[in-house]
């Protein structure tokens, strides 16, 4: 289940900076618990959002509170996806939050959206009220002063945001979003940092008899402390980890910081060789000492020594990659193809150079207190899982690998059994 929603995970993260003719892919699922504090308790008591008694999952209609924890009294937000009853066809929810919208095919591309899809939140502190059918390749979008603008092509194909085209009517609006999927089976939903961070975002799941999950997501000023981490490993090393900061134009404000996969869109000399010595020291080091990668899948416990520039494995091969693979997870040796054993070891491979385990350990997935010990690490990363005050939020498209019965990294809830799905924005009132 990791891999095959990291890989999905994946495949979605890349939407943002698509081809506009082009239509994103789609999503899917997986664990945490605990109990909210008062204070979040009495947000929802003070939005009179009732808590149901019958799972979602069983009546096909889950109900979304929208929760304003900005400054702003100006906050717009969005539900996209795929309408799983509906043939999968595109799914926008209409301004009154019930309503749906499935949009036609257009005859040219850019096309306006034929419905008002902006949901307009209240003032701060206040929660609306949403309901959607069954979803896949979900995203909730949350906009700050400005609304977002959703175009479409032919198809239909939603044309959503990106954060690397400078010309997208977008470029200068304050956005986010997080990620669900609302089944027959479950809800799962996570708040990403693949492509970049902006908008602070947690997400609560009421259920029925799983008790309550919480994701704390980043305070109000997290974004702020994202750049200045950034600002400082620049110091630290000088590999252009301040390029990734991106301000509001005429401005030193903050609008969001892109990850390394996403400034390699923008500049692609950005990183050049950054992973080199630290890959060249895991070959080396390999050609005598054997590693071990629990695919935790059917293939079990697999191992391999290098030789040259080749990690063997029984049944797969892994070429050094090069930094951009690396960041990518989904080039070079991490392309996945028909080779299941392969694509288990992709995941546990890529996440161990992102979090730079494999001169620690010989054994992974590894444990979480190895992660980003080496000077040459995604920083990215480790800063992002820093801002969050659980620690916990996809920051790599691999970020959900851990080892069996490990602490959860990606900042996911999910249940079978799901009542009320609070997903707030701004970072207001968060708590852990």
């Amino acid at each position: 289940m990791n891999r095959l929603r990291s890989f999905l995970q994946r495949r979605r993260s890349s939407r943002t900076g698509a081809d506009p003719q082009q239509a994103p892919a789609g999503q899917q699922p997986l664990q945490q618990q605990q109990q909210p504090p008062p204070l979040q308790q009495k947000a929802l008591q003070s939005a009179q959002v009732p808590l149901a008694t019958t799972s979602a999952t069983t009546t096909g209609q889950l109900t979304i509170a929208l929760q304003n924890q900005t400054n702003s009294n100006t906050v717009f937000a969005y539900v996209t996806g795929r309408a799983i009853d509906n043939g999968n066809a595109w799914f926008l929810l209409r301004s009154d939050a019930v309503t749906p919208y499935f949009p036609a095919s257009p005859g040219q591309i850019m096309q306006p959206l034929g419905a008002d899809v902006a949901i307009r939140l209240g003032g701060p502190g206040s929660t609306i009220q949403a309901q959607i059918p069954r979803i896949a390749g979900g995203r909730i979008w949350f906009s700050i002063d400005q609304p977002i603008e959703f175009k479409l092509n032919p198809g239909p194909a939603l044309v959503e945001p990106s954060v690397t085209n400078p010309s997208d009517p977008n470029a200068q609006v304050n956005w986010g979003f997080a990620e669900f999927t609302f089944n027959s089976d479950q809800l799962y939903a996570n708040i990403s940092y693949v492509d970049f961070v902006s908008i602070p975002i947690a997400l609560t799941l009421n259920t029925v008899n799983s008790g309550t999950s919480h994701v704390s997501g980043m305070a109000v000023d997290g974004l702020q402390r994202v750049a200045d981490g950034m600002r400082q490993q620049q110091q630290a090393d000088g590999r252009g980890w301040d390029q990734l900061i991106v301000n509001r134009t005429g401005t030193n404000q903050v609008l969001r910081v892109l990850s390394p996969n996403q400034g390699l869109v923008t500049n692609p000399g950005l990183f050049a060789g950054y992973y080199d010595g630290y890959v060249n020291e895991v070959y080396s080091r390999f050609q005598s000492e054997e590693l071990a990668i629990d695919t935790q899948a059917a293939s079990g416990v697999v191992r391999a020594r290098a030789a040259g520039d080749v990690f063997n494995f029984s049944g797969s091969q892994f070429p050094r990659p090069s930094t951009q693979d690396i960041f990518s997870c989904s080039t070079g040796p991490f392309a996945t193809g028909s080779n299941a054993q392969t694509n288990a070891i992709i995941p546990r491979l890529a996440a161990a150079f992102n979090r730079s385990t494999l001169l620690l350990t010989n054994s992974i997935p590894a444990p979480s207190n190895l992660y980003y010990q080496n000077p040459i690490t995604n920083h990215y990363s480790r800063i992002v899982h820093q801002a969050n005050l659980d620690g916990k939020g996809y920051a790599f498209p691999y970020d959900d690998v851990q080892p069996s019965g490990g602490a959860d990294q990606s900042g996911e809830v999910h249940a079978g059994d799901p009542t009320l799905f609070t997903v707030a924005v701004g970072g207001n009132n968060a708590y852990v």
